[in-house]
């Protein structure tokens, strides 16, 4: 076992060292400074959800996270991303947190006009991510992303209608700082009807694993922000360790999970082999 760990570590050192010298070489470190994380990329799927009701079969869901306002971004590149995500005549917008860094900068009327010119007939939902809650500025977060048209859900659900036909759309809290309850949130959800889930954090999955949930849309980890070919993320915050990056299938496929890269970048400006990314997702019934 000792032998086992000591290579294992091993390895992960070494990796990691490669991959710092990689990002931190001229060539390697300009691209991932400067190119990469301006180069954004839309990621379609098709997902079919057993209990989706055949009215919302079609149902086309464009999901955006993780801006870090502030920290390399703003509220100018916010509203060209925009423009971006109209442009895929979305259903359901889908925003799962960090909009901002650490502090709420006063580009904040900027902010709330971008985020109004978003329109979707079933409405926008957002969570809160932990970097929200840094700076005691979750109430002003909340209140950006209100006032620009979305709806924060709290621990909480609402009824996304067409016709006769119903689909629910939860928000739990963020497992990092916020108090996420999933019970709390399904409280009015009648059990037999298809449920799509924000959590920021992805590994919240386990936990909605034993709900009656169909989807799970995530964001946080930036798929680890650094990668290497053939290997994968190096890095990835608490609470992102088990579900980084894409599509992942639960419980013989009762619960879908999907873990969105986000927009932009923390900690460190710099993306390697780990492009921003904005998700269409098209729903149909199955």
């Amino acid at each position: 076992m000792t032998s086992k760990l000591s290579r294992r570590s091993f390895l992960k050192k070494t990796i990691s060292g490669f991959a710092q010298l990689a990002v931190l070489s001229v060539g390697g470190y300009s691209y991932a400074r400067y190119a990469e994380p301006r180069w954004l990329q839309t990621t379609h799927l098709t997902l079919t959800l057993k209990r989706l009701p055949p009215a919302f079969s079609g149902m086309r869901i464009v999901q955006f996270s993780d801006v870090h306002l502030g920290f390399h971004y703003s509220a100018e590149q916010l509203a060209h991303l925009v423009d971006i995500i109209q442009s895929h005549d979305p259903d359901l917008i889908c925003f799962t947190g960090d909009l901002y860094d650490y502090v709420v900068l006063e580009d904040s009327p900027a902010v709330i006009q971008a985020l109004s010119r978003l329109k979707a007939p079933l409405g926008k939902g957002a969570v809160l991510g932990n970097h929200d809650y840094y700076g005691k500025e979750p109430k002003k977060i909340t209140k950006i992303l209100s006032d620009g048209g979305f709806q924060v859900l709290n621990n909480q659900s609402i009824a996304l209608n067409r016709g006769k036909d119903y689909v629910w759309l939860s928000g739990v809290e963020d497992m990092w700082n916020g108090q996420p309850d999933i019970k709390k949130a399904l409280k009015s959800v009648p059990p037999n009807d298809c449920v799509l889930l924000l959590s920021h954090c992805p590994d919240f999955a386990d936990i909605a694993l034993d709900y009656p949930i169909d989807l799970q849309l995530s964001g946080h980890s930036h798929g680890g922000q650094v990668r290497l070919p053939f290997y994968g993320h190096i890095v990835t915050p608490q609470y992102a360790k088990k579900y980084v990056d894409g599509l992942y299938i639960l419980g013989d496929g009762k619960l879908q999970v999907y873990t969105n890269r986000g927009i932009g970048v923390s900690q460190y400006p710099v993306r390697f082999y780990c492009r921003p990314e904005l998700t269409v997702i098209t729903l149909n019934s199955g």
